[in-house]
Parts: structure tokens; C-alpha cells; sequence
């Protein structure tokens, strides 16, 4: 059995792409391990092309080039069964909440779908890392499992190197949570007045605020009668889509997400 207790699919995935910016870049190959609740293990791997050039930078690290994937399938033409192997299950990744689920996110958004991150748990193996033993992938797999990282910066290697390490910490480290929905809080703890999941927009006072930059403690309401080009200027920046989503609802419908009922409504802004 996985030594995590779950009760939905968990996907253990990994990505390369064409650069490190999730909003601009594409992805070239996605490896993906689905653990199911019985511990049965599922594994996918798709090699895509990202219809726009790799760079040679790019290539040096993960070895693949344009001509090996000029003739291969793009995301969009296999979004549909990405997204039903993704369907229903929680995620996890080695650096995953920083690049891969947000390069994913984006790519499925470039398709009209909703990846859905805020509603799926995430168990981030590289934070439960950092928490232990602060290093990067290949300093895992020699702390945890005594070997060298052969293959690393292949998305299937990595991929598999990922889902042993999660098992290896698991097993080592007795005080860390059981269950995928408590591994999540954990890493990760969840402020219900956060509109999204890292704390970009937020509720105080009954009003959803920005909760950064110069505008920070301002209303989305009043900015979007008194300088609705800022909010424009959000919808097209390189901000998670859930909070573009979230600003473009406001200016296309003027519908805001339902306010959250908590005793800590009036609480004021935190930092970002």
C-alpha cells in the first residue's frame, strides 16, 4: 500500500518545456504517474510538440530539440485525454506549486479547460524536502534513496525519482501527515479569506482587495469604476490564471466569487 493515505487518485507528474516562464513558455514532454487509493500505479508520458522553437539553452538541459518533436502531437491536440487522466485525482511534483502545475494550468487554459488547481490537493515533495532537508532532486535521491539521480532533467525520470522520494519520506518521517487533504494544509495552510490560493486577491472587510504591490488593501470594486486598466493590465500579466480568471469574471460580467462566511472576515490584509 502507499504509505499516504488516499482518498482520491494522486498524480505525480513532471514537465519539460521551452523556457521557465509558465505563462509564455510550452510544455515539450509531460511524464505523469497516477497512485491510485489501492496503490495500483498508472504511468503516462506524453512527448509534445510546443509549436514554438526550443531554445538551444533549453535543449542542453533536457536533451530535446525541435526536430524530435516536429512530427509529435501538440498539447492541445491531446488536452481532452490529458485532462481525463488528470480528472478527479490530487497532484504532486517536485517544485510543482512554483512551475509545473501553473505551466499545465496554462496550457489547459490555452484550451478552453479549467485544470481546476485550488479545488485539488497538492503534495509539493520538494517542500516536504525543504522542511527536512533543504536541497534540490538530485540531492534527494542521494539523501533518501542512496543512489545518484541517473537521467535527471528527463520528465520520466524525474517523474519516477519524484514518487520514491514521496515514499521514502513518508516512510521516514513518521510525524508527517497521513492523509493527501492533511499533507496538503501542511505545506501549504490554506487562508480561507485568500481568493486564490496564494494570496494575490483577498477578502477584508466584506470587500475582495489586492493583496500586493501599490495597489495592496484596495477594492477590486472601486478599481474597477476608478482604473480599470489596472485590472486589464492584471488579466494579461504573468499572474496564475486563477486570478486572471477571477479579474476578467469582474470586468466582462462584474461577478466576484461568493464571499467566504468565516468569524475572520474582517481580518486585515497579510503580506504576499
Amino acid at each position: 500500500m502507499f504509505p499516504l493515505k488516499l482518498d482520491r487518485p494522486l498524480v505525480v507528474f513532471d514537465i519539460e518545456s521551452t523556457g521557465i516562464s509558465p505563462r509564455k513558455d510550452r510544455i515539450i514532454e509531460l511524464a505523469a504517474i497516477k497512485v491510485m487509493p489501492d496503490g495500483q500505479e498508472i504511468e503516462k508520458c506524453w512527448l509534445l510538440n510546443p509549436t514554438i522553437p526550443i531554445p538551444p539553452e533549453t535543449t542542453k538541459i533536457h536533451g530535446i530539440t525541435n526536430e524530435i518533436v516536429k512530427d509529435c502531437p501538440t498539447f492541445r491536440e491531446k488536452a481532452r485525454e490529458i485532462y481525463a487522466f488528470f480528472d478527479g485525482c490530487d497532484v504532486s511534483g517536485f517544485n510543482a506549486d512554483r512551475f509545473d502545475i501553473p505551466c499545465i494550468e496554462e496550457e489547459f487554459a490555452r484550451c478552453g479547460l479549467n485544470f481546476g488547481s485550488s479545488i485539488r490537493r497538492h503534495v509539493d515533495v520538494q517542500r516536504i524536502y525543504h522542511r527536512k532537508e533543504p536541497r534540490d532532486l538530485t540531492a534527494a535521491v542521494r539523501f533518501y534513496l542512496d543512489r545518484d539521480h541517473t537521467g535527471a532533467h528527463g520528465a520520466e525520470a524525474d517523474t519516477r525519482a519524484t514518487l520514491e522520494v514521496l515514499k521514502a519520506q513518508l516512510n521516514r518521517y513518521h510525524d508527517l501527515p497521513q492523509t493527501t487533504a492533511e499533507m496538503d494544509e501542511f505545506l501549504a495552510p490554506h487562508d480561507p479569506m485568500n481568493a486564490d490560493r496564494n494570496g494575490y486577491l483577498r477578502w477584508v472587510d466584506g470587500e475582495l482587495t489586492v493583496n500586493f504591490g501599490k495597489k495592496k488593501g484596495e477594492s477590486l470594486k472601486k478599481l474597477l469604476l476608478n482604473e480599470p486598466n489596472y485590472l486589464r493590465w492584471i488579466v494579461k500579466g504573468d499572474f496564475d490564471t486563477e486570478v486572471r480568471a477571477i479579474v476578467r469574471d469582474l470586468l466582462e460580467n462584474g461577478k466576484l466569487p461568493p464571499r467566504p462566511v468565516s468569524p475572520g472576515v474582517g481580518a486585515s490584509a497579510k503580506r504576499v
